[in-house]
């Protein structure tokens, strides 16, 4: 079932962050109950795969300036029928900021987060279960703005709030930190 990865990996998340078992419930039942939740088809809502894109120090991370959204965020999109939910997310780092070279930090879930995704177009409200890996860019941190942005920029990790005060982004900002102290 290529659905079972995606809840081992989540079962691991609760044991590591007990305090959001709550989303993790939420989770797993949205990817239980639908097949298709890899799938942006799914008008309900679809897992996403993002990185918490973080330069060879481990100091600054890598915002896209969203085009639809309009607001910084994490690198990250849709998994589009990929159950293997790190390797979206390591296709979605490649696709909208060309690094040339980067590695996920580990194989475990770095954060989750589900959020609305407002109607536009013949598109409507729907969620994202997103799945956030923490990735760590290799050498160069030369990266190209694609369509899929306005921009992107390396940001320092402690001045992450000139550019959002988003409430997950703040949290993975926090967990980072803590990781590397």
């Amino acid at each position: 079932m290529k659905r079972e990865p995606i809840l081992a990996l989540l079962s691991t998340y609760l044991i590591n962050y007990p305090q959001e078992a709550q989303t993790v419930t939420r989770f797993k039942d949205f990817v239980r109950s639908y097949a298709d939740c890899f799938e942006r088809s799914q008008q309900v809502g679809h897992v996403t795969g993002s990185a918490w894109v973080v330069n060879e120090a481990g100091t600054h991370v890598l915002l896209t300036h969203h085009k639809k959204l309009n607001q910084w965020f994490q690198l990250g999109g849709h998994a589009d029928g990929e159950s293997d939910i790190l390797k979206a997310a390591l296709l979605e780092v490649a696709e909208e900021s060309g690094l040339a070279a980067f590695e996920p930090v580990s194989a475990e879930i770095f954060d989750i987060d589900i959020h609305a995704i407002p109607a536009r177009g013949d598109e409507l409200e729907h969620y994202h279960y997103d799945v956030r890996f923490a990735v760590r860019a290799v050498g160069s941190d030369d990266y190209i703005v694609s369509e899929e942005s306005h921009d992107l920029s390396w940001v320092e990790i402690g001045n992450l709030a000139d550019f959002t005060c988003e409430e997950s982004m703040m949290r993975m900002a926090g967990r980072w930190q803590a990781f590397v102290q």
